[in-house]
């Protein structure tokens, strides 16, 4: 026997059900916008640094995981001679983002205010350790026995060359002088410096650089100390203030550290972009950076230090609106 319900509860049956779709509809509405949440595309240019160098190879890899997370993000890397030129590249509108170190964003702002005013940070990364490298058998134990001596500076553009101007100044020495400057990159300073076409190179990077590495396998070389050079650089004022006082652990070069720490200085990475780019791109590519930490940190071991805690300090840069949202939604 089939049961009916009554006319009027039927209806009133049917008139609850209704509500109760339509209260559904609503609600999915509310949490899930019509389309879902837009999604990023178009074309972006990364600019690095020269090829053997932390940037580049920190690019490359960055490059794969927005790949992943960003299909309809046509990911470009462009090489460059370092932080000074990528900021200029941005400022020209060649590039869209950028790794640079801090004290070269305030080097591009006191030099063009203009184009320094629009620049903006996604996050804060590792940092970069100045080294000094010689050959073994070199005389040299500090940046002040550098006079008359053949010393690998950094390309034109560089933010090695920005520092070394700065550390040849704390030592005493006229950089354009006192030292007989090879104004080279990384790319080939280590060779220079095999060949003895070089008795010095200065380099700025990541622990441990690959070039670096690589010397060291094909010939004896020893990191020289800069440590006494920090109150000297220090009373230089604003320009050093980026820089700390820091160690290069005994195990970040085992062939040349022979299980010695070495004092030198160090300054933040930051990657860098303008306030023109759009807040929905920016935001997913500074999810992108934060969570590849441990993937590319496997690699480019710098990369280990990237941060969520650490990622919002910036200066001399305020963050772009697209980070900011980003660290926002990532608070607990």
């Amino acid at each position: 026997m089939v049961s009916v319900l009554p006319r009027t509860g039927g209806r009133r049956a049917l008139l609850a059900a209704a509500a109760a779709l339509v209260a559904l509809g609503l609600l999915l509405w509310w949490l899930v916008p019509l389309g879902g949440p837009p999604t990023p595309s178009g074309q972006v240019t990364l600019t690095t640094g020269v090829r053997s160098g932390v940037y580049a190879r920190y690019g490359e890899l960055l490059k794969q995981d927005l790949g992943r997370d960003l299909p309809r993000v046509d990911v470009r890397l462009m090489k460059s001679a370092g932080s000074l030129d990528n900021l200029d590249q941005l400022a020209r509108g060649h590039a869209q983002f950028a790794i640079a170190t801090a004290d070269a964003v305030a080097e591009q702002q006191r030099l063009d205010p203009r184009a320094g005013a629009r620049l903006r940070a996604c996050a804060r990364l590792y940092d970069d350790y100045m080294q000094l490298v010689v050959p073994r058998d070199s005389p040299v134990g500090s940046a002040r026995d550098l006079k008359r001596l053949r010393v690998g500076v950094g390309a034109d553009g560089s933010g090695v060359q920005l520092i070394t101007r700065r550390l040849m100044a704390a030592a005493g020495l006229d950089f354009d002088h006192d030292i007989e400057a090879v104004r080279v990159g990384i790319d080939r300073m280590p060779k220079l410096l095999e060949q003895r076409e070089l008795d010095a190179f200065f380099w700025s990077g990541g622990l441990p650089t690959s070039a670096v590495q690589q010397v060291a396998r094909r010939m004896p070389v020893r990191l020289v100390q800069l440590g006494d050079l920090i109150p000297a650089l220090h009373r230089q004022g604003e320009p050093s203030r980026h820089y700390r006082a820091a160690v290069m652990p005994a195990d970040a070069y085992p062939r040349v550290q022979n299980g010695q720490a070495v004092r030198t200085i160090a300054v933040a990475n930051l990657l860098v972009t303008t306030d023109r780019q759009d807040p929905v791109l920016t935001e997913a590519i500074t999810r992108t950076v934060i969570r590849s930490r441990d993937r590319i940190g496997m690699e480019v071991h710098a990369a280990q230090k990237v941060d969520l805690r650490t990622a919002v300090f910036t200066d001399p840069l305020p963050l772009h609106e697209g980070a900011r949202r980003y660290y926002v939604s990532e608070k607990p």
